[in-house]
C-alpha cells in the first residue's frame, strides 16, 4: 500500500509540474510513478516515504537529489538534457532523459537516499512579488523603518526582497540596478494603490533582515548554494536567473536566520517605537504543527494588540487559498488590529499576480 501511495504522490505531482510549466518533470515523474509500481530503482529510492504527508514533498525531494547530481558532474548524461547544465531535452523523444536519470538514481542510491531526508527548500524568489505588495502597503499606514522578519525563511533570500527590482505594464519599483528582476510582476495593470505606493515610497530603510527556519539553509556556503539550485526545475530558466541573482545580493546584504521555529521565534519579537515590524511567510504555514501555528496566532496578536500610530505592525502571508484548492495562492495582509485584506492571487511561484477586490 506504501509503495502505491508514493507513486500516486509522485502522479499528482507530475500534473502539478505540468500545470506550473515543466515538461520536463511532468514526464521524468510520469516514468518515476511507474518505476515505482514495477519496483524498480525510484522503489528503492522512495522506499519509507509511502505513508509520509503530503507537506513532506517526496517526490520534489527525489527530483532535488538527481537534479545536484547533475549539477555537481557526477551524473553527465543526465546533464546533457537537463537545461540548467546546458543539456537540451527533446520532448518528441524523451525516452534518453528517462533512462539516464534512472541509470542516476541506481548509481548514485546512497546520495539519493541522504537527500531524501531534507525538506525541499526552494526559497522561491518569485514569491517576493507578492511579500513586497503587503510591505508596501503596510508602509502606506506606516511610513517608517522597517523591521523585517520571515518565518519559514530557509536561506533567508527573501529577506532582500526590498532590494528586487519589480517590474510590469506601467510599473517599476526597486533598485534598476539590482541583480534580481522580476519581470511581468503582474496580469495586467498593477493595482492603483501599489502603484502610488510605489511612487510614494521609491526605496525603504531597512533597519533589521531577520527570519527563522527549522533547518536554515547558509547561501553563502557552497553546499547551501548547491541545494537551492537544485531545487529549481531544471526547464525553468527564469526562476534560476532569479536565484542567481539573489545569491549574488546575499553576498552583498547581510541578513540573519536563527534556527528555530517560527513560534518560539516570535515569543522574543518586541514592539519597538519608531519602526514598522513586519512579519511575513510564504507556502510555510502547512509544515507548521497545528499546535505550533496556534501559538503563532498568538504571538502575531500580542504583536498586533500593541500597535499604535508611532509603533506598525503589520503580517504579511502568500498561501494557500484554500485546502484542496491546486495552485491558488493569496496574498493576505493585516495592519495592525484590523481585519486581515486578500490583496492578491498569484501561482505558487509569484508571478504573475492579479488583483483581488474582493476576499
Amino acid at each position: 500500500m506504501s509503495q502505491e501511495r508514493a507513486a500516486v504522490m509522485v502522479k499528482h505531482q507530475a500534473r502539478g509540474c505540468a500545470e506550473l510549466g515543466s515538461p520536463l518533470y511532468a514526464f521524468l515523474l510520469e516514468r518515476v510513478a511507474r518505476d515505482v509500481r514495477e519496483g524498480g530503482p525510484c522503489a528503492q529510492a522512495l522506499a519509507g516515504y509511502g505513508d509520509a504527508p503530503g507537506p513532506d514533498a517526496v517526490a520534489l525531494r527525489l527530483l532535488g537529489g538527481v537534479h545536484a547530481l547533475a549539477l555537481t558532474g557526477r551524473a553527465p548524461d543526465l546533464a546533457a538534457c537537463y537545461p540548467s547544465t546546458g543539456g537540451v531535452f527533446d520532448p518528441d523523444r524523451p525516452e534518453p532523459c528517462w533512462q539516464a536519470f534512472r541509470a542516476a538514481v541506481t548509481t548514485e542510491m546512497e546520495w539519493v537516499r541522504d537527500w531524501m531526508t531534507r525538506p525541499p527548500q526552494t526559497n522561491e524568489v518569485g514569491r517576493a512579488n507578492l511579500l513586497v505588495t503587503g510591505l508596501l502597503r503596510a508602509s502606506q499606514t506606516w511610513p517608517l523603518p522597517v523591521r523585517l522578519l520571515e518565518l519559514g525563511s530557509s536561506a533567508g533570500l527573501n529577506l532582500r526582497a526590498d532590494r528586487f527590482r519589480y517590474v510590469s505594464e506601467g510599473f517599476a519599483w526597486g533598485p534598476a540596478d539590482s541583480p534580481v528582476l522580476l519581470e511581468d510582476a503582474w496580469r495586467g495593470i498593477p493595482p492603483a494603490w501599489l502603484v502610488e505606493a510605489a511612487a510614494r515610497r521609491p526605496a525603504l530603510t531597512v533597519v533589521e533582515r531577520r527570519g527563522c527556519d527549522v533547518t536554515p539553509i547558509d547561501p553563502l556556503s557552497s553546499g547551501g548554494a548547491l541545494a537551492l539550485r537544485a531545487y529549481i526545475w531544471p526547464d525553468q530558466a527564469a526562476r534560476a536567473a532569479r536565484l542567481e541573482g539573489a545569491l549574488r545580493l546575499a553576498e552583498q546584504v547581510p541578513a540573519e536566520v536563527d534556527a528555530v521555529g517560527a513560534a518560539d521565534f516570535l515569543a522574543d519579537v518586541r514592539p519597538d517605537p519608531g519602526t514598522l515590524t513586519v512579519v511575513w511567510h510564504s507556502i510555510m504555514r502547512q509544515y507548521v504543527p497545528a499546535a505550533e501555528w496556534a501559538r503563532v496566532e498568538r504571538e502575531l496578536d500580542r504583536l498586533a494588540e500593541a500597535a499604535t500610530a508611532e509603533t506598525g505592525f503589520a503580517h504579511v502571508s502568500f498561501e494557500p487559498r484554500r485546502v484542496g484548492e491546486r495552485h491558488r495562492f493569496r496574498l493576505a495582509v493585516r495592519l495592525g488590529g484590523a481585519a486581515e485584506q486578500v490583496l492578491a492571487e498569484a501561482p505558487p511561484h509569484g508571478l504573475p499576480a492579479r488583483e483581488v477586490t474582493t476576499a
